[in-house]
């Protein structure tokens, strides 16, 4: 038996008629497609908690604390091989994490658009006008900023200052938020916060409760208290977040050339930990850097911070401090910024705290180059 083709002019009048369709479907149709296409583009529900994200249910809720992801702003800056510790898989850690970034609106945005999200990022007085002016009117959010110089530059004594400075309100400088203070040398002391705080005309016991603190006991430790931070964040309104110092315990455990690419490799994730706080929950970020002197550089300063390049690329702002030759004033210069230029100026640390230097004290800066 022989079956029926259909010829080859039924084929072209049937081709004929779908690109009619298609040529001349009609406007309203047109635009009610394109709607609909864009709806779906937009995020349908914004989630509260982990827990009202599809996908996850009560156990996985749990080992998501478990391994330090508590709200939704932390899981949206979490990557999928983050979650494989939980047991799922690849796939649905992807949906997990779109779904929490869908939630806090990450997409891709023109410039136009981005120049207006810009504006809600945020600046920190250091109490300085002089260290203002070189990082443009203070210490952005959702950036890191990195100070480093030798023992007794001023490093702690800025990150106390800072404690105080952002509980002020905006008009004064501040955040009127709180801070988390990480201490991993037991620099950290109560007796300069209160001191600081009379200067400003602020109420200590007040001021004392607004700041969360932490001492890390190892390199581990101090990634851990990081890695369970962002529920503490939410609930005290933190502002600011410092790690005083960064690399003390990372120089200390990872001792020998051998030892080299599993410190870096830690302090990567420390500090990308870090910065996705910043980012999701809209604070400034500082970290303290010690230094290292090298012999063999005969010409220009020997001084250089510990971490090498993982901590310089992800430091988006860094200030180098050092001591002027005698008495409280500390020159500060600012060696990498994304956006500003390089410039130096000077402070002074007294016991009211960081302020600005005298006009008679600023000739004295010169001898101590």
């Amino acid at each position: 038996m022989y079956k029926t083709l259909p010829c080859f002019a039924c084929f072209k009048y049937s081709f004929l008629q779908l690109n009619f369709k298609v040529n001349y479907m009609s406007e309203d149709e047109n635009v009610e497609s394109q709607e609909q296409e864009e709806s779906t583009l937009e995020p349908k529900k914004k989630y509260t908690f982990i827990e009202d994200i599809p996908g996850v249910g009560p156990a996985t809720s749990q080992k998501l604390r478990d391994i330090g992801y508590h709200t939704v702003e932390s899981l949206a800056m979490a990557t999928a091989r983050e979650l494989e510790p939980i047991g799922v898989g690849e796939k649905k850690a992807f949906s997990i994490i779109e779904a929490a970034r869908s939630a806090i609106g990450i997409n891709f945005v023109r410039a136009d658009e981005l120049l207006k999200m810009r504006q809600n990022v945020l600046r920190l007085t250091t109490g300085s006008q002089a260290l203002d002016k070189i990082v443009d009117g203070g210490l952005e959010t959702q950036t890191i900023t990195e100070f480093y110089g030798e023992y007794g530059s001023g490093k702690s004594q800025i990150c106390h200052q800072l404690c105080v400075n952002v509980q002020l309100p905006p008009e004064r400088g501040g955040l009127d938020g709180g801070a988390l203070y990480v201490d991993t040398e037991n620099t950290f002391r109560l007796e300069r916060i209160v001191q600081m705080s009379k200067h400003l005309g602020l109420e200590p016991e007040e001021v004392v409760k607004k700041i969360i603190y932490a001492e890390a006991y190892t390199s581990d430790h101090q990634m851990f208290l990081l890695e369970n931070a962002d529920e503490i964040i939410k609930e005290n309104n933190i502002k600011l977040i410092i790690v005083d110092s960064l690399t003390a315990h990372f120089r200390s455990e990872y001792i020998g050339r051998e030892m080299l690419a599993p410190r870096q490799q830690k302090l990567n994730k420390h500090m990308h930990k870090l910065i996705g706080l910043a980012r999701a929950f809209n604070t400034v970020a500082v970290v303290t850097n010690q230094v290292m002197a090298k012999p063999d550089v005969f010409f220009g300063d020997a001084v250089h911070p510990i971490g090498g390049h993982i901590v310089g690329h992800t430091s988006h702002t860094r200030i180098y401090l050092r001591r002027a030759s005698r008495g409280p004033v500390r020159i500060a210069r600012l060696v990498s910024s994304p956006y500003l230029p390089e410039g130096e100026e000077i402070f002074k640390v007294t016991e009211n705290g960081i302020e600005d230097v005298s006009e008679e004290e600023k000739t004295s800066k010169h001898r101590g180059r």
